[in-house]
């Protein structure tokens, strides 16, 4: 068993799958603060909770006095990663990239301390040094080191080979690349851990071998398990969408339901992986059986929301579940829509509103939701797709809309 305290909890927690050595990594842990990073692409313009086990074990290390690195792909982001995947990303424009970039910086403020001290986080982009960097420079002084042999053998390299899918040039680069940001951190701010979902063990162990051979230096490598749910679904998606984890692409009370539903099998799990709760209190609760398990879930909601959105929105979204579920009224704490008091005067197609407040994921999809019956106006089934939602639907300033029995929205009117 590890005597550092961050492994002892990594593992206990969950969050270890692969490390190069560990016992030479609870070694260098044991002798003081390190330094580690985890690189995010920017791919879309937030994270959502498929990204949540990276983040929560970068908050692990700072909170056993290790320094985070956030490593924003701005410049792999331009070539895309082939890991886990069937076929190449659609490249974006570095307009887009610069934008998801700002987007995905905000994902951390609530989770990391920045600042400039020992144990405070950074982030940095690696576009700073792969922008300049010289073809055939970086062909000679790295190329060298990377055989294609063992490249083909890598799981991003060959699942994709096996499966007779195409794999770009440009994408078998990103090892190098990936492997260059690791020697690049090492050298600029003494990073000597790269941590990454187990999708990334072969990029990570190609960049300490790089690292080594270059520097001379040991480094390490740490991968964590690729979460899935108990019934084997990737965990971050769902039937309507991503669970993402800032309040413009979701609204908190959404993220607060997500995670108020999981199912029984992972809540002790996820409470060790998604909450800061002491591993003594997540005991307890996971020993909680039939409907009292849904007092760990309510705290596992609770608890995570806090961390991606504040206390005061956990509790808020906290309070409006209980209304709407535990007492049947309505909850002012509910997500909701602004619309004219005119347009309500004129009524607006149900279908169009269902839409517009964000129950379904397009006109069409209102349309079935609807005529499928799961669709309710103020607790009342409708069916009529085009039934015109008017001031008539008023009551206590606002109108209830539903989809199915957990997604709720409150339409307030405004000017």
């Amino acid at each position: 068993m590890p005597q550092s305290a961050f492994l002892s909890e990594a593992i206990a927690r969950g969050f270890v799958f692969q490390c190069t050595d560990l016992e030479a990594l609870d070694a260098r842990l044991n002798a003081g603060p390190i330094a580690a990073y985890i690189g995010f692409d920017c791919t879309a313009a937030s994270l959502h909770v498929g990204s949540l086990v990276q983040i929560m074990l970068l908050r692990l290390l700072q909170r056993h006095g290790h320094k985070p690195v956030v490593l924003l792909g701005g410049g792999t982001s331009r070539i895309g990663d082939p890991s886990g995947k069937d076929e190449a990303r659609q490249l974006l424009s570095d307009d887009q990239i610069a934008a998801n970039m700002t987007g995905i910086r905000r994902v951390f403020d609530p989770y990391l301390r920045f600042g400039d001290g020992a144990g405070e986080a950074m982030v940095v982009n690696n576009a700073d040094w792969l922008d300049t960097l010289g073809y055939i420079a970086l062909l000679r002084d790295i190329g060298t080191h990377f055989t294609i042999n063992r490249m083909l053998g890598f799981d991003a390299v060959r699942l994709r080979l096996e499966r007779e899918q195409p794999l770009t040039f440009l994408e078998f680069n990103y090892m190098i690349l990936q492997s260059y940001d690791f020697r690049e951190l090492h050298r600029r701010h003494g990073v000597v851990l790269q941590c990454g979902g187990s999708d990334q063990w072969g990029n990570i162990v190609a960049g300490m071998e790089l690292v080594r051979r270059t520097e001379g230096k040991p480094v390490f490598g740490l991968t964590s398990p690729l979460i899935t749910t108990a019934s084997g679904a990737k965990m971050g998606k769902t039937a309507r969408g991503a669970i993402w984890l800032t309040a413009e692409r979701l609204a908190p009370f959404d993220y607060w339901q997500f995670w108020r539903n999981v199912e029984d099998a992972d809540v002790g799990r996820f409470l060790r992986l998604f909450t800061d709760l002491p591993l003594a209190e997540i005991a307890r609760l996971e020993s909680l059986r039939d409907a009292e398990i849904n007092q760990a879930k309510i705290m596992l909601a609770t608890e995570a929301t806090a961390l991606a959105h504040g206390r005061d929105a956990a509790e808020a979204a906290a309070r409006a579940a209980g209304a709407v579920f535990g007492e049947g009224g309505r909850a002012e704490d509910l997500p909701g829509i602004e619309v004219s008091a005119a347009e309500l005067t004129r009524g607006i197609a149900a279908f169009q509103l269902f839409a517009a407040a964000g129950l379904a994921a397009s006109n069409a999809e209102a349309r079935r939701l609807i005529r499928g019956g799961g669709a309710r106006v103020n607790d009342k089934v409708i069916t009529d797709e085009a039934r015109p939602i008017t001031m008539d639907d008023l009551g206590d300033g606002a109108i209830k809309l539903s989809a199915g029995r957990k997604q709720h929205r409150l339409v307030r009117v405004g000017l």
